[in-house]
């Protein structure tokens, strides 16, 4: 299909893509915040900037697009039909930075978990992710609690 918008239009269309405060994010934001967790914004200090930053747990949780960031089975990250070979070069690159910001940051001994867009659909969706979110990083502090009491 061929593009039915002008260059001007498609770049203007483009350019009101965010790449912070996305509803989903402000929306994760929220139900971790109702759930107790205070955490920082934005990392720019660490590998990738991730969303939100939980110093306390050592714990950075990204908030991916599943078109711009490919996720796998996802209905949403289709490839565009005209000028796919951009695309495609678009994509691999920032699945490339991805992995790359997810190595540094394991090397430097942080959490990392990915929350998915399309798992952030809906209020129940935003909940459940929040909870699920919340019982993986206090299960790591238990977890970490009682190696420090052995030790």
């Amino acid at each position: 299909m061929v593009d039915t918008l002008t260059p001007a239009q498609r770049s203007e269309r483009m350019s009101r893509i965010r790449s912070t405060d996305t509803k989903p994010e402000v929306a994760l934001r929220r139900a971790l915040h109702r759930l107790g967790f205070r955490f920082r914004l934005h990392g720019r200090r660490l590998p990738g900037k991730p969303d939100i930053v939980l110093t306390k747990y050592r714990t950075v949780i990204f908030v991916h697009g599943c078109f711009w960031h490919r996720h796998e089975g996802c209905k949403v990250a289709t490839t565009p039909k005209s000028n796919t070979e951009f695309w495609i070069e678009k994509f691999s690159r920032n699945v490339a930075r991805d992995a790359a910001a997810l190595d540094q940051l394991h090397a430097a001994q942080w959490r990392v978990i990915i929350a998915w867009e399309c798992d952030l659909g809906s209020v129940a969706k935003v909940s459940a992710k929040a909870t699920e979110i919340g019982a993986q990083i206090r299960s790591h502090i238990d977890q970490h609690d009682v190696g420090q009491r052995k030790a």
